[in-house]
């Protein structure tokens, strides 16, 4: 049997990730291309040159691949969005407009991206599932920004979380259809309408808590 030169130097452990790597990558452009019904452990082993031994070594079936790919993917938007330098004394909308093109950008440069975080992950039941809890964590991260923020708001208000979730789901909606080409709009435009909607989401979120809040006093 021929050696696997990829492996050489490598320690057991080392082997095992690189293995894995493999089999993400794989799969991210299967699910990118072909969809959840042709990402399968026969084409992913195929298309990583791996024995399909060496699938079950990282993962217990296919679905738990499909939610690793949706991770990776995941993070590395989470990093372009990290990377953003915004000074303290950017105009709202200008700082809104740097976080939308970084997330515009970043499906855009690479459709295979788009695909797997915003229609794939609607059709496959582990997907959905795992998108659901990731969209949940990243609503009440949002929720959490947003009353540091305004500082004042009452104790036990949650219009955060609404206008939170409003507008996670509402730009996940909004790209798919964009990358699906069924809103017909240039890139620079989708990226300064997303920033202000977001910010007008915002400023109404944070009047609304403060309206209420008034109202009990």
């Amino acid at each position: 049997m021929r050696r696997d030169v990829r492996w050489v130097g490598l320690s057991p452990e080392e082997r095992r990730e690189a293995r894995r790597a493999l089999l993400v990558e794989a799969g991210f452009d299967l699910l990118g291309t072909e969809g959840a019904s042709g990402t399968t452990v026969r084409a992913v082993c195929a298309a990583a040159e791996l024995n399909a031994r060496y699938f079950y070594e990282s993962f217990d079936d296919i679905d738990a691949l499909l939610v690793a790919v949706y991770d990776h993917v995941a993070a590395g938007l989470a990093a372009a969005f990290a990377d953003i330098q915004v000074p303290d004394d950017i105009d709202p909308v200008k700082g809104a407009r740097l976080g939308m093109e970084a997330i515009v950008n970043f499906i855009d440069e690479d459709r295979r991206r788009a695909r797997v975080l915003y229609v794939e992950a609607l059709g496959n039941e582990a997907l959905a599932r795992h998108r659901l809890e990731v969209d949940r964590e990243a609503v009440l991260s949002l929720e959490a920004r947003a009353i540091e923020a305004a500082g004042s708001w009452p104790q036990g208000e949650r219009v955060g979380q609404v206008g939170a979730a409003m507008l996670v789901g509402g730009i996940s909606e909004v790209l798919r259809d964009w990358v699906e080409g069924r809103i017909v709009v240039t890139r620079d435009q989708l990226i300064d309408d997303l920033a202000v909607f977001a910010i007008a989401l915002a400023t109404a979120t944070d009047q609304i808590a403060r309206r209420r809040a008034a109202k009990r006093k």
